[in-house]
């Protein structure tokens, strides 16, 4: 009779390093094999999803049996199975629409090349997708649109979102690329859609490709916007640099989400001494993935050749100053009411550090009346003037009284 299994007090027992390393490892084959079943569900799902939007499209089935045959189609599927979901006459139009998105551009499979090789493979993830879509069974005819790996990494319902939301493959691919890389949620990626992250990272007028290591140079490019939005703000139709500095710094959590990812504040109007003089920063900034200062300066009026040397001469004393040897070299960006392109160029001819140019707009003005108080506010502060004066005659009175 064999021996059954007992419970072990742990004074019976001696954990070592070997032990710890050996249970380390068990828990990370276990979270390996969670990840990689939810990885193959999802592309089989999307797979799925991707062969019935192909046959909705290609198969020509309103001409052969009616304009009705989608509807048709998905009382049949859901009454085979009942508890499945996703096969509604709206998903079923989803997904043709999905795959007609991508199918009907001649170079959609050579943009999903460049995606797939811009994103980094060494994840685990990825390894993981790549070897479940890769085998036998999913593999498709050559004639047809393979079905990207890299989209099983992103739920279905964002699929829906960005074919609905976007007008060309490169900008589809590009919130894909988003959605894989930051992990975003739904409501993530319909708000950087809605902000048009697409036309506007990445458009700011820069230097860094000359005075930044090429790959530090690339992502600093790409986490620049050419134009912020602050309709966040709200200040005087003739508003200064302070006044708009002051707004930033009160919203300073939604300028942050402006900016993008990984920006962290370090402070505003930062003193830096330099030969016994006090220089003042307008905003300080940290970049967590660049791992660098971000010097940044606010102008309220159009791009003038003389901010560039002012910008230069922050970026090098914080380089002095504050940055620290672990640091990448600072740069700077400067965000101002308009630009021309070819001025900011020319600005910046001669200039070694890195650095970087973008506008902002949708500042809302403030009426004069928004300034003014109401009646009720008036009235309030009517009765706390009157209230003080008593408390002030009562006082006085007894005074005299003693």
């Amino acid at each position: 009779m064999s021996e059954k299994p007992r419970a072990v007090s742990s004074h019976d027992i001696t954990l070592d390093k070997e032990y710890a390393q050996w249970i380390h490892d068990i828990k990370q084959r276990f979270r390996n094999a969670q990840i990689k079943a939810a990885v193959k569900v999802n592309s089989e799902q999307l797979l799925f999803n991707w062969q019935l939007g192909r046959d909705l499209a290609t198969r020509k089935i309103e001409e052969k049996w009616g304009s009705g045959i989608v509807e048709q189609v998905s009382l049949d599927l859901q009454a085979e199975f009942p508890k499945a979901k996703g096969f509604s006459a709206r998903n079923l139009w989803f997904m043709k629409q999905w795959y007609i998105f991508y199918a009907s551009a001649g170079e959609t499979a050579h943009l999903i090349s460049d995606l797939e090789n811009q994103i980094d493979t060494s994840s685990l993830k990825l390894k993981q997708v790549a070897s479940v879509i890769q085998e036998p069974k999913l593999k498709q005819l050559d004639s047809e649109l393979l079905f990207p790996s890299v989209f099983a990494f992103v739920p279905w319902m964002h699929h829906v979102l960005i074919v609905q939301k976007c007008e060309t493959i490169e900008e589809a691919l590009f919130y894909i690329k988003k959605t894989v890389e930051d992990g975003l949620s739904r409501n993530a990626l319909d708000n950087i859609i809605r902000a048009d992250m697409y036309h506007s990272v990445g458009t700011a007028i820069t230097n860094f490709d000359q005075q930044l290591p090429v790959p530090q140079g690339k992502l600093a490019q790409e986490l620049l916007k050419g134009n912020y939005d602050l309709g966040f703000v709200s200040l005087p139709e003739e508003y200064d640099e302070e006044a708009l500095e002051t707004a930033i710094e009160q919203r300073m959590t939604r300028f942050l989400l402006e900016l993008g990812e990984g920006w962290a504040f370090v402070g505003r109007q930062k003193e830096i001494v330099v030969s016994g003089k006090t220089r003042k920063l307008d905003l300080l900034f940290y970049h967590i993935y660049l791992r660098c200062y971000v010097v940044l300066e606010l102008k309220v009026k159009p791009f003038d050749p003389e901010f560039a040397g002012k910008l230069n001469f922050y970026v090098n004393a914080v380089n002095e100053f504050i940055r620290r040897d672990s640091d990448n070299p600072t740069i700077g960006l400067l965000i101002c009411k308009d630009m021309d392109r070819t001025e900011v160029q020319l600005a910046f001819q001669g200039i070694t550090t890195p650095m970087g140019v973008a506008t902002y707009d949708n500042v809302k003005i403030k009426e004069i009346q928004e300034y003014l108080p109401t009646a009720e506010q008036i009235q309030q502060q009517v009765e706390i003037a009157e209230e003080e004066y008593k408390l002030t005659l009562q006082k006085k009175e007894t005074q005299e009284d003693s």
